[in-house]
């Protein structure tokens, strides 16, 4: 890939936010090596319209089952259920709290950052430039400050302007109303950052013990991407960093080499299969890119229902991919497996907690540690993959953990 740094592309802020494709030929290749699939339906998203934030406006969305459920999180109601004791929300709560210290911190601005806002930075842009290596090694420097400072994965690619969101979403109003979104003039690339989940937590999906993995990552990537975004500050950079806020992240992951994406809604990495949150910082500063990473996935996904068969509500989709989707939180007009959110999130809100159970039972959630799931990940990503398939449903992987094994297992002598 070339370093668009060298081209002369229109800025991002001069496109409107419905442009057609067509006008988005400069990404063809790209789009190409990632296997997407746009149409000339497709438009850029409205953060409003992210199931999460509908739960704020939307009738179809909104009940007493949403008001329980973010009431949990600050006010939480244990039960007797496993998985959902005082122990349990207290766990969930305390993973948090990094992030929600975060995201308050600029409510009286009208900002909730990591969510519906960029986040703010410790370190302000200095005013001179510093002096750059070859932009080979000024990413592999990029690369060990961003490994230093807590990162799991690294990689970079190309800005691309399709997933910014047409505007941001105002926290001013229940109604989540349009606001412009952080202007992106002159970037040209995009860092994403990879944090993986502790997979013993996962294997406890659902509970509100398992949630806390989650919560960890979101508290992780926030003081990370934060710290990496200050890096570049200090070299006098631009850098915008972002969680869930400003663009969709999954184009970006897949397109920086991070791994590919799954019927299970989620990218599926070589290091840590599905159990991965993703941050990204947008930038100015040359970088070289990674280039898209195939190993398998798709045509796995396409053989294996494992996730759309263990979903309760049965939100997620058998078949080929799609384009688009009925539901107003699906993308428009790219070719895709395609959940419907608001099966999902209804069921989140019974639970009063995450679910992913998608993500425990998923081929992929391995211990990749191991040599020999690192072999088992070679084989699903061959012709063998349907013998790979039936092997992983013989020796029970995916199943669920109690979570009050979770707790127990501290007590038990490690196996010498």
């Amino acid at each position: 890939m070339t370093n668009p740094a060298d081209d002369e592309a229109p800025k991002a802020d001069n496109w409107p936010a419905n442009t057609p494709v067509d006008d988005w030929s400069r990404f063809a290749d790209s789009d190409a090596a990632a296997g997407f699939k746009i149409s000339d339906n497709f438009r850029r998203f409205e953060q409003r319209d992210d199931i999460f934030n509908r739960a704020w406006w939307d009738e179809a969305v909104i009940s007493d089952d949403v008001v329980k459920f973010y009431t949990a999180q600050q006010r939480p109601d244990p039960r007797k259920g496993d998985g959902y004791t005082q122990w349990d929300f207290a766990l969930l709560n305390a993973s948090w709290s990094v992030a929600r210290d975060y995201a308050a911190r600029g409510f009286a601005d009208g900002r909730r950052e990591g969510f519906l806002d960029s986040f703010e930075t410790f370190v302000p842009q200095a005013e001179t430039k510093a002096e750059l290596p070859d932009i080979t090694e000024t990413t592999a420097r990029i690369k060990q400050v961003a490994t230093f400072l807590g990162a799991d994965l690294f990689g970079v690619t190309e800005h691309d302007e399709r997933w910014v969101y047409a505007h941001a979403a105002s926290i001013s109003t229940n109604e989540r109303a349009e606001k412009e979104n952080v202007s992106m003039e002159g970037m040209t690339n995009v860092i994403v950052l990879g944090h993986h989940m502790e997979r013993s937590l996962v294997e406890t999906y659902p509970s509100a013990l398992a949630a806390a993995a989650t919560g960890r990552e979101y508290s992780h990537e926030a003081a990370i991407v934060t710290s990496v975004a200050s890096f570049i500050h200090g070299l006098g950079y631009r850098a915008v960093a972002a969680t869930n806020d400003t663009a969709v992240t999954i184009p970006y992951a897949i397109k920086a080499g991070m791994g590919e994406y799954g019927r299970n809604q989620m990218i599926i990495t070589p290091e840590f299969g599905p159990r991965v949150r993703f941050s990204k910082i947008f930038t100015d500063l040359p970088l070289v890119h990674n280039k898209p990473h195939k190993f398998g996935v798709h045509e796995f996904c396409s053989i294996c229902n494992k996730c759309a068969e263990a979903c309760p509500p049965k939100a997620l989709p058998f078949g080929p991919p799609e384009e688009g989707g009925a539901n107003r939180s699906a993308i428009k007009g790219v070719t895709k497996w395609t959940s419907n959110a608001e099966k999902c999130f209804k069921y989140w809100t019974k639970l009063k907690a995450d679910c992913a159970i998608c993500m425990r039972v998923c081929p992929y959630n391995k211990d990749y540690s191991k040599w020999t799931m690192r072999l088992f990940q070679k084989l699903m990503g061959t012709g063998l993959r349907r013998w790979m398939l039936k092997l992983d449903d013989a020796l029970g992987y995916g199943g669920r953990v109690l979570p009050r094994d979770w707790w127990h297992k501290l007590l038990t002598p490690p196996r010498h």
